[in-house]
């Protein structure tokens, strides 16, 4: 397998008036094509600031970052802007979903940007709902569903691009344990059945286990394996 990320030697740091905070300390890290990866880590180990990174919300302040060939680090905020719309999909812990809009609506958003027909979106936009379970749902609105169902719609929403990477920061911090296990098994399945690269950012050891791979980050190193 071809590697879909290479991280190389990033260092990240915040300034709090002239005080320099590091966060990230000389990371280096490869993930292939199809991987799903777990990060794991205490609060303020730098593990969602490593996500941002890699999803190019965020920019190292040394080190270079390759996704699927691009150097994401040397990019403008523009181009940047360019390249997350195409090639990421990502899953919060609190769905972000806009309440006025249908759960159709709220999955053909980031098609907007893009110079598909309207017939075309709505193709991806129910073949993607379909995809996680809520092909009856399309037209209900965020306060109709349960949590787990808005976490499915937030997850439509990631894929309805077809994006390279999918990035999931806590995407069961604010679910039961049922629905979590429910979203669990959705994400193991677009890995498994679909080869969606996955990176997720988790506290539980629990969620964990559903990745094939898990690295730990520690005061913005990573130990171990």
């Amino acid at each position: 397998m071809a590697s879909l990320i290479t991280v190389q030697n990033v260092s990240k740091s915040y300034w709090r008036d002239k005080i320099e905070i590091p966060v990230l300390n000389n990371i280096s890290i490869n993930v292939e094509q199809g991987e799903f990866l777990a990060l794991m880590g205490p609060s303020g180990s730098g593990k969602t600031t490593l996500l941002n990174l890699i999803a190019g919300i965020d920019k190292p302040s040394n080190g270079n970052i390759i996704v699927n060939g691009t150097d994401i680090s040397s990019l403008g905020e523009s181009a940047l802007a360019k390249w997350r719309a195409n090639n990421v999909g990502f899953i919060f812990q609190f769905y972000n979903l806009i309440p006025v809009l249908s759960a159709f609506e709220n999955v053909e958003l980031p098609l907007l940007l893009t110079k598909l027909s309207k017939a075309q979106r709505k193709k991806q936009v129910e073949t993607a709902l379909t995809l996680v379970g809520l092909g009856d749902r399309m037209h209900h609105s965020p306060k109709q569903l349960s949590g787990g169902q808005e976490q499915r719609v937030a997850i439509a929403r990631a894929i309805v691009t077809d994006p390279v990477l999918l990035v999931a920061d806590e995407p069961t911090g604010d679910l039961d344990r049922h629905s979590a296990e429910e979203i669990l098994t959705l994400m193991e399945r677009l890995n498994k059945e679909f080869q969606k690269t996955i990176i997720m950012v988790t506290h539980d050891p629990h969620a964990a286990e559903r990745a094939k791979l898990v690295k730990h980050l520690e005061k913005g190193d990573l130990v171990g394996a």
